[in-house]
This record gives C-alpha cells, sequence and structure tokens, in this order.
C-alpha cells in the first residue's frame, strides 16, 4: 500500500503557520477530540477565525508535542496544566533575568509586597 504524502502550507507566514485542528492533530500524532478536551481543561488557547475555527500556531504544536510528552510519563491532564503553568512562569523569569543581567547599571524598584512590606524589583 503506498503512503499518502501531504503538503502543508501555513496559512499565515508573519505567526509562523495557522493550522487547521484537523491538520494540528495530524502533525502531532493525537486525534482533533484531544485537542479540543486540551483546550477545554485550558493546556491552550488556540486562535480562531471570525467565524470561531480554531486554528493553531507552530507555538500551539509545541505546547500540543509537551503536552504528548508529559501523558506519556503517566502525568494526568491537571498534573500537566501545573508543569505548564510552572514552565511558563520559569521561562519568564529567565527572560526576566536575563533581562535584568543585560543592564547591570539599572538600579533595581522598591514596590510593596502582597504583606505592604517593602521588596526590591
Amino acid at each position: 500500500m503506498a503512503t499518502k504524502e501531504r503538503t502543508i502550507v501555513a496559512l499565515n507566514p508573519n505567526t509562523g503557520g495557522v493550522y487547521a485542528i484537523s491538520v494540528a492533530a495530524e502533525l502531532v500524532g493525537t486525534g482533533q477530540q484531544n485537542l479540543r478536551l486540551y483546550e477545554r481543561r485550558g493546556l491552550l488557547e488556540p486562535g480562531r477565525t471570525e467565524g470561531g475555527t480554531r486554528r493553531y500556531s507552530e507555538e500551539d504544536l509545541v505546547t500540543l508535542r509537551r503536552i504528548a510528552e508529559l501523558l506519556g510519563q503517566g502525568l494526568n491532564l491537571s498534573g500537566i496544566r501545573l508543569v505548564l503553568s510552572l514552565e511558563a512562569e520559569n521561562q519568564a523569569l529567565r527572560a526576566k533575568l536575563s533581562n535584568t543581567t543585560a543592564n547591570p547599571g539599572a538600579a533595581p524598584r522598591q514596590t510593596r509586597n502582597k504583606t505592604g512590606n517593602p521588596a526590591l524589583q
């Protein structure tokens, strides 16, 4: 039986590719229902057209592959949501730290934390 090859063209070159749910599911090796479930559970939020059709970006595909990896390691969807959240927070803190080390002369700003005590930023 011959294998069927498919050429996938990005619909929006400015975002690095926007894929319909069927194409995104095929690219990451899962079903369309799983993608809908992941959205309902808050694991990702794909873009939408004006008509409400889901469109998945390259970044969404990376997230979907990470979800598949974590599922393979035995995590449930609640655990995966927590891992993805912590990874995003870690990435944001690393970017902030990188910016701080890039501007070593910048004086830290003093703000108040949740308890009302002074805190440096």
